[in-house]
């Protein structure tokens, strides 16, 4: 009986459901991303990951919203706040992940490592690019959202902040991934001009 009773809770343990539950909307995804206190590369690519899964899931039931929805018309506000907003973390993202491969300044002691760097230049370059594709729709969503701004959602106000700032063209990602790809072209020059002599 004993026997019977150990396989019974063996089994049990092997094909008893893990303590977790199904991820399906966008609201559940964006949850997943977090901010970690050393943004190694490998945590912001899982958090690029995670805001892809978010930026192509559906929407969850307005009871369930990140904000307080009355009405449609909150609905709809909320929608492109939060479609918005997941596209600006993708750039902030990119950006940090470019960030951790980008030399700032070619110094003459590089030398000896110009081909690493130049390597490294090179993902940056992919990751501010990266950044740059997610803008538009950013911006698109922001327009939406501030055509309809008489409306408040308080509990996504700094949402709504980034859309008027976008709208007003306080910020522009365009603007400053632009200045940081021109500055890694000039640093990728002076790697390139780098010879037995630089050192």
């Amino acid at each position: 009986m004993k026997r019977l009773v150990a396989l019974a809770i063996l089994l049990f343990l092997l094909f008893a459901p893990l303590a977790g539950y199904p991820v399906y909307f966008k609201e559940q995804y964006y949850r997943l991303y977090h901010l970690h206190y050393i943004q190694y590369p490998d945590d912001t690519i899982e958090n690029i990951y995670w805001l892809e899964l978010a930026r192509d899931a559906d929407f969850c039931n307005p009871l369930y919203a990140l904000a307080r929805i009355p009405d449609q018309r909150h609905w709809e506000k909320y929608r492109y706040l939060m479609n918005m907003h997941i596209e600006l973390k993708l750039i902030e993202q990119h950006l940090y992940l470019g960030a951790k491969f980008d030399k700032q300044v070619a110094y003459f002691y590089n030398a000896p490592w110009k081909r690493e760097n130049l390597e490294s230049l090179a993902i940056a370059e992919t990751a501010y690019r990266a950044a740059l594709a997610y803008w538009n729709t950013a911006r698109d969503w922001a327009l939406k959202a501030e055509a309809i701004r008489w409306l408040e959602l308080p509990e996504v106000q700094n949402w709504a902040d980034d859309a008027f700032r976008i709208a007003g063209g306080e910020l522009d990602y365009a603007h400053i991934i632009g200045r940081q790809l021109e500055r890694l072209a000039r640093v990728r020059a002076d790697f390139e001009a780098m010879d037995a002599n630089s050192y």
